[in-house]
């Protein structure tokens, strides 16, 4: 008699696994049921902050990569008992969104120079809400399980209030100033970049080599140049004292080309003797150590450009042309005047901006900057000695370590409308006439109280018009998305931070990671998280980044609508060892989609078998069962050793090993029962179980199929679904039973292949004979009689006449064939192969006996072919044995 399982009866399943019927069923059930959203309670929290991407962006196979890493932790520690918390987010990207939107308006026929602040900002606010939330959509294509009531954007009023609490609270420690300094300006953004948003790039360019008359003289020195606009900028040329060559000229002066103004000749041992000339022309507002210099010399300075790096009127008759262009034609003008000496090629470090690639243009500004020093060294300590914080992998505390102890104060300030704007107030005419306060109100307070003016009003006062670095907020991140800076003593602050893991790219670990370890300990006392993983850059196959430029990089919705958004994450991870690049290729998702196909395959084969609860249960079945229930026990303590040292990839690796090898192509192997007939129910339930407990493990990886098997075999209830369900007890597997059945497999595979050479049905049985016992168990003889249809397994003392045979270990194995192959015609298929190997063997030989050749020939020419001749002797030797034995 036939019963049914507990589990679901047998049911007509898709013969094809189909992500587009599956996931988007699973996303909502489990937002249906709140399975993401996280509360403090008595539970052991897990936190991951997501790196916010930028507002105005959509997912590329970076977002891909790092957001699957992150989902692959927050469902684990989900699934072991933690109270897993990720909070998602996006960041307001000042540059970016700012030059998007001027863009837009732009086409519109509109200029943000016509605009006020307010009504720019207007705008701003309706291409955030408009395409603010593309990304995060897209995110949850992908499957991830972020706690979206948590969702945070970096312009959001408790974000911004954090902000600016930060902002006051660092001016009035000392640690904000407000200085003139040299910075980095971009000029298509029209803003300075921090010199860690600079990117400093090898490229050919040329040495200008320019005569400059000296005044009341024909006599002409010379100097060399890479930027021969910026004469028009020249205060001074230098030469150094020790340099006899020059000594002539000292307090002398000379007279710039073309603008034909008189500049002093100073000394300074700062000019290097070997490059170029010797002499060095000084453009104090033009470059940092020219700067330096006239500092030191009391130089005149002289700003040559506009904000868009077109000459302003010191530039004479280039007033508004471009600095590129004004280079090229000055050169003619130059060679005309007979002033350009020479031109030769060189190659120099040109520093572009990390946003829009434009070269950048050292210019003098006032802009507000953040003491880094002593920030800086609980970061080290945290890092680098006490390893409260580490990095994975740990090659990064070198990176770590040079940045750190060489950093520089950070240039907080941006030319920007789009972002927190700098909570600074001016009341006066000098540089030191402003307050910092958080409005207007507390402003004119500070204001009236610092001046002593009882009659200041608000008209009086006036906003710095510029805004913080994206940077400033996103340093905040881990805290402010719990309100920890601006009410660091709410109940949700203390439960959840510090954080517990980051995931993000290395090369954001000092724009984003130090700072944000900086201003941890700045705040709190505390490390913002534990672990950072650093996942490497997603490549193409010819190991060029991934860009749009380059159009080598898939859209990645189209990717997850070709091969479901699980068979993505799998083929993202399967080469994504941390801190290594991923060479990524579309076949890397169709293995994962296959992964996915096996799987589901391996399910339906279960689910289609009938269960009879009135047959006992094979001995087969129940030793593969309790060899699987090992071999998953290994395989445990080896995915946790891989997740506990943030080897995502090689975790998924041994899952998937586990999964493909072990339990679909073994495992099922052993249990199925014959064709058409049914499966004893205790073997069943045990399959069923071993089942379920891979899906545990597999759910971080692949929640959407996991999901939709899992409510397949069974009727579940909201509180029985997988993504809430237990992470399996990881404990040490039998070792020696494990190595048994490791034997057992071999010889499996050794009598396989014997069948196959001699094209012997599977239907033929077969009777094994074992020599040398040591080391062999009789433990899985049974496993081995059913997946090889033997008769008998027994030992021997002696070879058996007439028998095939293969080794495993110490032990060699006989098949005896009579009666299982026709004798006839393998005594034809050995005749002709002793037939040619003999021809062969003569060929060879006759080589051989050639005195000339061998005489003649290389060595090693030689030494080839006697190797050919033994080899032959070999094969023809153990061919005339097996035609003796089978006659």
């Amino acid at each position: 008699m036939l019963l049914k399982s507990k589990t679901r009866p047998r049911m007509a399943l898709a013969s094809k696994y189909s992500s587009k019927d599956v996931e988007q069923k699973w996303y909502d059930y489990w937002l249906k049921h709140n399975y993401f959203h996280s509360e403090p309670n008595e539970k052991e929290p897990y936190t991951i902050v997501i790196p916010p991407p930028n507002v105005t962006g959509i997912l590329h196979m970076g977002h891909m990569l790092n957001n699957t890493i992150q989902d692959v932790l927050i469902r684990r520690a989900r699934l072991k008992g933690f109270n897993a918390c990720w909070v998602p987010g996006t960041d307001h990207a000042s540059i970016a969104t700012e030059a998007k939107v001027v863009a837009k308006l732009k086409a519109e026929g509109i200029n943000k120079s016509d605009l006020t602040r307010k009504e720019f900002l207007k705008h701003a606010w309706e291409w955030t809400d408009k395409y603010g939330g593309t990304i995060l959509e897209q995110l949850k294509k992908l499957g991830a399980s972020c706690d979206w009531e948590r969702t945070r954007f970096t312009m959001d009023d408790t974000m911004s209030a954090s902000v600016i609490e930060s902002f006051i609270d660092l001016y009035n420690k000392g640690l904000i100033y407000r200085g003139h300094r040299m910075v980095n300006w971009d000029p298509e953004a029209k803003t300075t970049l921090s010199d860690e948003e600079v990117i400093h790039e090898e490229r050919q360019g040329h040495l200008y080599y320019l005569n400059y008359k000296l005044e009341g003289s024909d006599e002409v020195l010379t100097i060399a140049t890479t930027r021969p606009e910026t004469i028009f900028g020249d205060t001074a040329i230098c030469i150094n004292p020790n340099d006899e060559r020059f000594a002539h000229l000292r307090g002398k002066k000379a007279i710039v080309p073309i603008a034909n103004r008189v500049i002093p000749i100073i000394e300074d041992e700062y000019v290097d003797l070997e490059f170029g000339t010797g002499c060095l022309k000084v453009t104090p507002a033009h470059d940092e150590n020219d700067k330096m210099l006239g500092d030191k010399h009391n130089l005149d300075v002289i700003d040559i450009f506009h904000d868009d790096a077109s000459l302003n009127s010191f530039g004479m008759h280039y007033e508004g042309k471009d600095r590129f262009v004004v280079r090229e034609e000055i050169v003619k003008e130059l060679k005309d005047l007979g002033a350009l000496v020479k031109t030769e090629s060189h190659i120099n470090k040109v520093g572009t901006s990390e946003r829009t690639k434009a070269v950048i243009e050292p210019k003098l500004s006032d802009q507000w900057f953040l003491k880094m020093k002593d920030l800086a060294e609980p970061a080290i300590k945290a890092v680098l000695e006490t390893e409260e914080i580490n990095l994975f992998p740990k090659k990064f505390d070198n990176t770590y370590r040079h940045w750190m102890e060489n950093i520089r104060d950070w240039n907080i300030s941006r030319q920007l409308w789009w972002g927190q704007q700098i909570p600074a107030f001016y009341f006066g005419n000098g540089k030191e006439d402003f307050v910092v306060a958080r409005n207007m109100e507390e402003a004119l307070i500070l204001a009236r109280a610092k001046t002593g003016n009882e009659n200041l009003t608000l008209a009086d006062l006036k906003q710095d018009e510029d805004a913080l670095d994206t940077w400033f907020s996103s340093w905040l991140w881990p805290m402010s998305v719990f309100d920890g800076i601006a009410n660091p003593d709410n109940e949700e602050f203390k439960y959840y931070y510090p954080t517990n893991d980051l995931v993000t790219g290395p090369d954001i670990l000092f724009f984003w990671v130090a700072r944000m370890i900086m201003a941890g300990y700045e705040y709190t006392g505390k490390k913002p998280f534990t672990n950072v993983y650093l996942t490497g850059l997603v490549r193409d196959a010819e190991r060029r980044k991934m860009s749009k430029s380059l159009g080598n990089s898939p859209d990645a919705m189209m990717l997850i609508d070709k091969y479901g958004a699980d068979g993505v994450r799998v083929g993202l991870l399967l080469s994504a060892s941390a801190g290594n690049d991923l060479l990524f290729d579309e076949d890397l998702c169709q293995q994962g989609k296959g992964f996915i196909n096996k799987i589901w395959n391996a399910f339906r084969l279960i689910k289609g078998w009938e269960v009879d609860a009135t047959i006992a249960q094979p001995e087969a079945s129940l030793k593969g069962l309790n060899w699987y229930a090992e071999r998953f026990k290994d395989a445990g303590v080896e995915i946790e050793d891989h997740f506990s040292k943030y080897r995502i990839s090689d975790a998924l690796m041994a899952t998937y090993k586990l999964v493909w090898d072990d339990f679909c192509s073994w495992l099922l192997e052993i249990v199925k029962p014959e064709y058409g007939k049914p499966i004893d129910k205790k073997t069943y339930d045990m399959v069923i179980n071993a089942l379920e407990n891979n899906l545990r493990i597999l759910h971080p990886f692949i929640p959407f199929a996991s999901e939709e098997i899992w409510q397949n075999i069974a009727e579940r209830t909201p509180d029985e679904a997988l993504i809430i369900n237990n992470w399996p007890e990881v404990e040490a597997g039998d070792k020696e039973l494990l190595n048994d059945f490791d034997l057992a497999t071999q010889i499996i595979t050794g009598i396989r292949a014997i069948r196959k050479e001699k094209n012997i049905s599977f239907k033929e049985e077969l009777e094994l004979y074992v020599m040398n016992t040591e080391g062999f168990t009789d433990r899985f003889n049974g496993i081995i009689k059913k997946l090889c249809n033997l008769s008998t397994i027994e030992t021997t003392t002696a070879s058996k006449d007439g028998a095939l045979s293969f080794r495993v270990k110490a032990n060699e194995y006989f098949i005896p064939l009579t009666g299982a192959i026709d004798i006839e015609a393998e005594l034809a298929k050995i005749e002709e192969e002793l037939n040619y190997t003999r021809g062969f063997m003569n060929s060879v030989t006759k080589k051989l006996s050639n005195e000339r050749f061998v005489s003649g020939a290389p060595e090693q020419v030689v030494a080839i072919e006697r190797q050919k001749q033994a080899d032959a002797q070999s094969k023809i030797d153990a061919l005339e044995k097996r035609l003796a034995a089978l006659k």
